[in-house]
């Protein structure tokens, strides 16, 4: 059968994504976070989880308002809190996602804000071999220069006519061309599945067709709507080139239909 599919490339975002949001693993980030800021800033619980929330509305997360805000924070110190400290053991393999995206042809790219070392970590936990995928757009591919030597980073910090922020991170429209970039692919043609709405309305104005994943209610910007990545094949079928076929036959019938209704129309006029 001939492979007829309008996505050249697949972009997949990681946490609550792959694996079910119902897993825990979100919350407990969260908690990490607001115990780093508790932590690194010596405030209360509350003080730290509403930090947490102000950080993240304006910043779109809490590492990057940060280093906004000039605090000296490494990366890797903030990630091995916040990411490397989690119950992975939550996360349970899932072989039907394995062999689902063993199934499609195009490139799979992961597309996802934390580090590489939970990227890695998660994948492993859901027995998803990593070769399964053709690359990985993560923290450090988005943000190399955070780990350059300070003497670089603080001349090229310098130049105040540049917009983007410090730290790239989605929804920003320089997370969206990085992944692109990996990705080789024309945004038109390529599908970006995402649990955040914020992160979806971001891809579909860089030009991505969307899917919004783990969510009962599909928001404007999205083409997809999955409640859950298991459910993939079944909603966007075009994937594996079989989405333009039925579509195809329904209008044909939906014509044939039209024309039949039509002419029994006029026949009974004239009658």
């Amino acid at each position: 059968m001939e492979f007829n599919s309008p996505f050249d490339c697949i972009l997949f975002d990681l946490d609550d994504t792959l694996y079910s949001s119902n897993v825990g693993i979100a919350q407990a980030c969260k908690r990490n976070i607001e115990g780093f800021l508790a932590s690194k800033f010596g405030v209360s619980a509350e003080r730290s989880a509403s930090l947490r929330i102000e950080l993240f509305q304006s910043y779109g997360s809490s590492l990057a308002g940060l280093i906004a805000l000039g605090y000296d924070i490494h990366p890797d110190e903030y990630h091995g809190f916040v990411h490397w400290t989690l119950p992975y053991e939550w996360i349970k393999p899932d072989p039907q996602l394995q062999e689902l995206l063993n199934t499609i042809q195009q490139p799979k790219i992961i597309f996802t804000n934390a580090d590489r070392k939970h990227a890695k970590r998660v994948l492993e936990r859901l027995g998803i071999d990593e070769e399964c995928f053709d690359g990985m757009v993560c923290f450090e591919t988005l943000n190399p220069h955070l780990f350059e030597e300070k003497s670089s980073s603080s001349s090229s910090s310098s130049s105040s006519s540049v917009p983007s922020p410090d730290v790239i991170l989605k929804p920003s429209m320089a997370a969206m061309a990085a992944a692109v970039r990996v990705a080789g692919a024309d945004p038109r043609r390529t599908l970006f599945l995402d649990d955040s709405e914020r992160n979806i309305a971001a891809g579909k104005a860089f030009g991505l067709r969307t899917c919004l994943v783990g969510k009962r209610v599909k928001i404007k910007e999205a083409d997809y709507l999955l409640e859950s990545i298991s459910s993939l094949r079944i909603v966007i079928p075009g994937i594996w080139g079989e989405l333009e076929v039925e579509e195809e036959k329904k209008e044909h019938e939906m014509v044939r239909r039209n024309e039949l209704g039509s002419i029994r129309a006029a026949a009974q006029v004239e009658a």
